[in-house]
């Protein structure tokens, strides 16, 4: 699932997966990066869904509230995907490496948890996850009183450290112009 239902504020309220970079919007490359690695994908949007769905059919809103994290839009995904894993990414860090699902897999496999989160060696990247569908409950249960902080709701399950800590490129977000100007730069060179 690729989460873009965000308001972007740092990015001035410009929906950030529809940003264009190399000619191709951000959730563009993110689609290109996911499908050959998961059965089903998803879109996780609260605006723009004409433009969402014209990249691709699955677009969900969140579930829960509207513009109430990244938490909603996993609950969304969770209450729609009909496999039994979750795999997400934020929509603006388009540099997914082939092997993600898979070592976000292996590491959920290896601690028989039931969550796994990416880590860039330093500490841990909590929007870039693979968790089990059954965790629907637990997450609508922790949202519904307010919760929304996404380490608070990963305490009361296991989870799984995934190293990513040598593809940190992964990791490289757009939350501005800049940051977007800059990724565009570093791509043509």
């Amino acid at each position: 699932m690729i989460l873009a239902g965000g308001r972007a504020e740092r990015m001035g309220g410009r929906d950030k997966g529809l940003l264009p970079l190399a000619g191709r919007p951000l959730a563009a490359h993110l689609i290109a990066a996911l499908r050959p690695q998961v059965g089903e994908l998803l879109i996780n949007a609260n605006r723009n869904h004409a433009c969402y769905a014209a990249l691709h059919d699955r677009v969900i809103s969140d579930s829960f509230g509207v513009f109430c994290g990244p938490l909603a839009g996993l609950l969304a995904a969770l209450e729609t995907a009909a496999t039994p894993y979750l795999v997400s990414v934020p929509c603006d860090s388009p540099l997914i490496p082939p092997d993600y699902v898979e070592t976000l897999y292996l590491a959920l496999q290896r601690e028989q948890a039931e969550l796994s989160v990416a880590w860039d060696g330093v500490r841990l990247q909590p929007v870039f996850l693979l968790l089990r569908r059954e965790l629907a409950g637990s997450l609508r249960a922790f949202l519904e009183p307010g919760g929304r902080k996404i380490d608070a709701w990963f305490a009361g399950h296991r989870l799984a450290r995934a190293d990513f800590s040598a593809r940190l490129p992964m990791f490289r977000n757009v939350n501005t112009p800049e940051e977007l100007a800059a990724l565009e730069a570093d791509l043509r060179g």
